[in-house]
C-alpha cells in the first residue's frame, strides 16, 4: 500500500489520475488534457499496474488528524506540496514533520513531491529546500527521502514518479 498525503487543493487527486493514465499507457505517451478533479472527502483507492500492481490509497487533506489510522500498511509515501503556494508551506512542513516521526511509517520509503511547478509563481526546490530547512529533515528522519519537481496538470516528471513507485514496491516485497 502506498499512501498519497498533502494538504486540501495541492494536487493529489489529478496527480493519481495522471498516473493511473500513465501506468496504462506503459509510462510513455501523451497524457492529454487534465481531467477533471473534485477536492477528495474521505479516501479514494486507485490502482497502477506498473509491472505489478501498486495500490495508492489517497487520504483527503481536510483528513489530517485521522490520518494515522491508515499508517498501517504504508510500504511507501506520496506527500504533495503545492510548490505556488508559499503561505501554505509551513503547513506542509508541521504535516510532513509528523508523519516522518510516526513509528509506523519509520521504514516507508518516501517521496516528496513538490507540484504545481508550471505556474509562474512556482517556488523552486532550492527555495522550498531552504524555507522548510529540507536538509536537516533529512538527515535526522528514519526514512529514506527522494524530492522531485512535477506538473501534475502538464505530466512534468510523472514517468520519474512512476519509475520510483515501480523501483519502491520491487524492492518491498
Amino acid at each position: 500500500m502506498c499512501l498519497l498525503l498533502g494538504a486540501t487543493g495541492v494536487g493529489k487527486s489529478l496527480l493519481v489520475k495522471r498516473l493511473q493514465k500513465l501506468s496504462s499507457q506503459h509510462g510513455k505517451g501523451d497524457l492529454g488534457d487534465p481531467p477533471p478533479t473534485r477536492p477528495t472527502v474521505g479516501t479514494d483507492l486507485t490502482d497502477l499496474m506498473a509491472h505489478r500492481r501498486i495500490t495508492i490509497r489517497e487520504l483527503g487533506g481536510c483528513m489530517g488528524p485521522i490520518w494515522p489510522s491508515y499508517y498501517g500498511n504504508c510500504r511507501c509515501l506520496l506527500f504533495v506540496v503545492d510548490a505556488s503556494n508559499p503561505t501554505q508551506l509551513s503547513a506542509s512542513c508541521v504535516q510532513l514533520l509528523g508523519l516522518l516521526s510516526a513509528e509506523p511509517l519509520a521504514g516507508a520509503a518516501v517521496l516528496l513531491l513538490f507540484n504545481k511547478t508550471d505556474l509562474p509563481c512556482y517556488m523552486t526546490v532550492e527555495e522550498m529546500k531552504s524555507l522548510i530547512r529540507l536538509p536537516d529533515i533529512i538527515a535526522c528522519a528514519k526514512q529514506n527521502i527522494t524530492v522531485v519537481e512535477v506538473s501534475a496538470r502538464t505530466g512534468t516528471g510523472l514517468t520519474g514518479v512512476l519509475r520510483w513507485l515501480q523501483d519502491t514496491h520491487r524492492t518491498s516485497r
